[in-house]
C-alpha cells in the first residue's frame, strides 16, 4: 500500500497517510478540520532488501570517477615496447 502525501489549503499541514490505492481521498486536516489536497510525489527508486542481491549493485560510482580523475592526473611511466627494446639493443652492440 502507498503513502501519500497531503498538505492542508488553510494552515499549510503537511502530513502523509497510509491508504489503499482504492481509497477515497482524504478531505479534512487532522490540525485544524480545513480541506487539504494531495501532493503529486515522485516515488522512490526500487530498492531490493535481502539475501541474493549484492551491495555493490547500489554502489555510487561517482567514487570510481574520483578515483579515475587523480590517476589521470599523475605522470604514468612510458613503457617500451619490444620493437623499442631491439633497437636499443642493436644500437648498443654496434
Amino acid at each position: 500500500m502507498p503513502t501519500y502525501d497531503y498538505v492542508c489549503r488553510e494552515c499549510d499541514y503537511k502530513f502523509e497517510e497510509f491508504q489503499s490505492m482504492t481509497d477515497e481521498l482524504l478531505s479534512n486536516c487532522p490540525k485544524c478540520d480545513g480541506s487539504v489536497r494531495r501532493l503529486i510525489g515522485g516515488g522512490t527508486g526500487l530498492i531490493f532488501k535481502g539475501s541474493g542481491f549484492y551491495i555493490t549493485d547500489y554502489k555510487n560510482s561517482r567514487g570510481s570517477a574520483d578515483s579515475q580523475a587523480k590517476s589521470s592526473s599523475t605522470p604514468k611511466a612510458k613503457t617500451e615496447t619490444k620493437s623499442e627494446k631491439k633497437k636499443e639493443s642493436s644500437k648498443v652492440s654496434d
